[in-house]
């Protein structure tokens, strides 16, 4: 009868470390920083002024906004998934305005050469 008491005391003590232990870790604090700093980059290369991009900038700072409110509400999984979606769309968001910005160059470029080959006499391709 006294060894039975001890394995269910055992048992509980288990039971209680284990629940306090995830609890413990469900109520770490939510990494932001990634789609922070993604955000930050897309203003900082102009996502601002590019209309795709502006929507996806858009976008990552509604999905962190979410994920840090579902955060606060104990619903942890969510509030992770939406974050890996702010994060994709700040990139996305980057590389739109890169490309842009590379499109916007490579015209500049085509208008150098076109403005050469006219100074020059030389026939436009």
């Amino acid at each position: 009868m006294r060894q039975l008491s001890k394995i269910k005391t055992v048992a509980f003590v288990g039971t209680l470390v284990s629940v306090m232990i995830t609890a413990g870790c469900s109520s770490a604090p939510l990494r932001t920083e990634a789609s922070t700093s993604g955000i930050r980059a897309a203003e900082e290369v102009g996502a601002t002024d590019v209309p795709k991009a502006s929507l996806y900038l858009k976008l990552a700072k509604e999905e962190l906004e979410l994920a840090q409110a579902l955060a606060k509400k104990g619903e942890r999984e969510r509030a992770v998934s939406m974050l890996s979606r702010s994060e994709a769309d700040s990139q996305l968001a980057i590389a739109l305005s890169r490309e842009d910005a590379e499109r916007a160059e490579a015209h500049a470029a085509e208008a150098r050469v076109r403005q050469l080959r006219q100074d020059n006499n030389l026939p436009n391709e």
